[in-house]
């Protein structure tokens, strides 16, 4: 096949480790000519680019495909897009992110690309927006699912959220749950012990990692308000943050406010292969965050032995249950509180959570299991076409 990948942009983050794992899969397993157009990586993030281009991947950078919604360059956008299809002739375009996935699904349709999909990886509308921009959002969302074929979710609450809104039909959904190298996580190549001491943990040290950009909405103001209880009440509590954003000097200063800086290791940016082994060498993960699709963090705790805290926001229940971790109301900062004391206080409890965890979604999770379910999702739309668009 002829398959182009769209995505905005190529940073580090799990849409895109989603949308490259994805192209890798179809490059090497299926030997399809696959082309991977994305807007340029902006902010401190890092990105992917490195990666894909050692993989012998074909990636195009389109200038005005950038994430600020912007009507003149989301035209320009919008026109490079039709002249890049234009130009390939795919069968398939896939869209991921939700300014790729407007700009690149009306492009594509009206190139008459026969099969246009649209991953949602998380949906832009929701409680954590005005009312504003919630209209706005759901209204080109409506608009854009008028113009693909079909629409891959990464959990079945993305579905349910969308066609709750309006956005779609039913029958143009499924559910794809987002692919990882799960080996490298049932196995980190590090010792536990090995990566501790890097992190400098003590053996007393019972530490929770926060895998998430320095950014709003993804709760590191929450861990941080409830940090100075946890501490008093066991000070051998260690916080884990392991990326960066624009909020690192914010969120540092506020540590240093409230005098519990000692306690966070931030690791700054860390190349995906090197998150295995961080998760193993902590004993716990939190994850806050109040908009997210489905976290890969939350998975990839479970595949590795690590119970894990979470929000009960979009696709985050689908994973973590009362059997493989503590699932908290968003904001619930006396849950957040007492659940880490909880795991901290007791390391059969997380031992069993993690080990339950590993036992659920060894398979569920294989970036080779998502591969296969979209190429097989291609197949039928391309089998389908005489009777579609």
């Amino acid at each position: 096949m002829k398959i182009v990948h769209v995505i905005t942009r190529l940073i580090l983050g799990g849409a895109q480790e989603n949308t490259l794992l994805t192209v890798e899969g179809l490059h090497h397993r299926y030997h399809d000519d696959v082309t991977l157009i994305t807007g340029p990586a902006e902010g401190p993030e890092g990105d992917l680019f490195q990666r894909a281009e050692a993989q012998g991947l074909k990636v195009e950078v389109t200038p005005n495909l950038i994430r600020a919604v912007h009507p003149t360059t989301d035209w320009k956008a919008y026109r490079e897009l039709r002249r890049a299809f234009r130009r390939l002739k795919p069968d398939v375009v896939h869209t991921h992110s939700s300014k790729a996935g407007i700009v690149g699904r009306a492009a594509a349709w009206n190139e008459n690309v026969p099969a246009v999909v649209h991953t949602i990886h998380g949906l832009p509308f929701g409680p954590f927006e005005s009312a504003r921009r919630n209209r706005l959002y759901i209204a080109l969302e409506r608009w854009a699912a008028r113009r693909c074929h079909a629409i891959v979710s990464v959990c079945d609450a993305m579905t349910e959220q969308a066609l709750a809104a309006g956005v779609g039909r039913p029958e143009q959904f499924s559910t794809v749950y987002s692919g990882m190298d799960a080996d490298a996580f049932l196995n980190p190549r590090r010792s536990r012990e090995e990566v501790r001491r890097e992190l400098g943990l003590a053996p007393e040290h019972v530490a929770f990692a926060t895998v998430a950009r320095l950014f709003e909405l993804k709760g590191h103001d929450d861990i941080i308000a409830v940090a100075p209880a946890v501490l008093k009440a066991n000070p051998n509590v260690r916080f884990v943050w392991i990326g960066d954003g624009i909020l690192r000097e914010k969120l540092i200063a506020e540590l240093e406010a409230k005098g519990i800086r000692d306690a966070f290791i931030l690791t700054g940016l860390v190349p995906p292969d090197r998150i295995p082994e961080l998760l193993n060498g902590v004993d716990a993960v939190i994850h806050p965050s109040l908009r997210e699709g489905l976290a890969r963090v939350l998975p990839q705790s479970l595949l590795v032995g690590r119970p894990a805290i979470s929000y009960d926001v979009d696709g985050a229940r689908e994973v973590i249950t009362p059997e493989t971790g503590v699932l908290l109301r968003p904001r619930d900062l006396e849950g957040l509180r007492e659940a880490v004391l909880r795991l901290a206080a007791d390391p059969t409890l997380r031992e069993r959570l993690g080990q339950e965890g590993r036992r659920r979604f060894a398979d569920q999770f294989r970036h080779e299991t998502m591969t296969a379910q979209l190429r097989s999702l291609y197949e039928r739309l391309l089998a389908d076409r005489p009777r579609g668009r």
